[in-house]
């Protein structure tokens, strides 16, 4: 057997590669996650991909429940290796399932690279592997504001919002692209000097965005996050935060 992670970008079917959808199209099985009511609509989007773009009438599509993880778990490293467990369990339960499925594709948000699990999940499994990338959710961030991702020959930091907010800005940048913060640690930071290029389900349907010094968008940002919730039952956001250069004395 051999597992294919395909990159799909945002959910948006004009995302995907030529070589994503040629790799579909050679799937016997393509696996599809449910992570409850609430995030049914990602599912949905998987499964319009699938329409828009599956030619192959021996392609079979098949749903599983994704395993939740334990955020109880005082230990945050051992919480996930338990959950990548859970769900390299499911996945292989799935395949048996549907005999004959000698090439397994699963949809993969994003890219497989970046702050997603698929690919450790996968190595459980111990099956060759194929990734097809994708576009990853900085690049569509700073597309959808018209922005460059890093100053004229500086670098950039991309981190989590858990470490945003536990650790501090970290040294040695002035660019942070901030993903997977569920508490809004831009929040925490003092604003001063900072400013935020932010956006939910980008590159999606119903795409939000916002920018400004930090501390006049900061207060926006949060409302707008916690209607944008309470409306569709989920959501997916990042954020780009950036020191602003200091002003240089004017010589004469």
């Amino acid at each position: 057997m051999e597992l294919l992670l395909i990159g799909i970008g945002t959910g948006n079917p004009e995302h995907l590669t030529l070589q994503a959808i040629r790799a579909l199209n050679s799937a016997d099985l393509v696996l599809i996650p449910s992570k409850g009511a609430e995030k049914a609509e990602l599912a949905h989007l998987r499964r319009t991909i699938c329409d828009e773009v599956l030619t192959n009438p021996a392609t079979r599509v098949a749903g599983f429940e994704m395993p939740r993880r334990d955020a109880a778990n005082p230990s945050y490293l051992d919480g996930v290796n338990d959950w990548h467990d859970a769900v390299a369990r499911v996945w292989a339960e799935t395949i048996a399932a549907h005999p004959g499925a000698d090439r397994v594709a699963l949809l993969v948000w994003g890219d497989p690279a970046l702050y997603d699990s698929s690919l450790r999940i996968a190595a459980r499994l111990g099956a060759p592997v194929t990734v097809i990338p994708g576009l990853m959710s900085p690049q569509v961030l700073t597309a959808a504001h018209g922005i460059p991702l890093n100053e004229l020959g500086a670098p950039f930091l991309i981190t989590t919002g858990r470490r945003l907010r536990e650790e501090g800005w970290p040294e040695g940048v002035d660019t942070l692209v901030v993903m997977l913060d569920g508490d809004c640690a831009f929040a925490t930071l003092p604003p001063e000097g900072i400013s935020i290029w932010w956006g939910a389900y980008v590159g999606m349907e119903g795409q939000i965005l916002d920018h400004g010094p930090l501390a006049e968008a900061s207060p926006r940002i949060l409302a707008t996050r916690a209607a944008a919730r309470a409306t569709r039952g989920w959501i997916m956001d990042i954020y780009l935060l950036r020191r602003c250069a200091e002003t240089e004395p004017v010589r004469a």
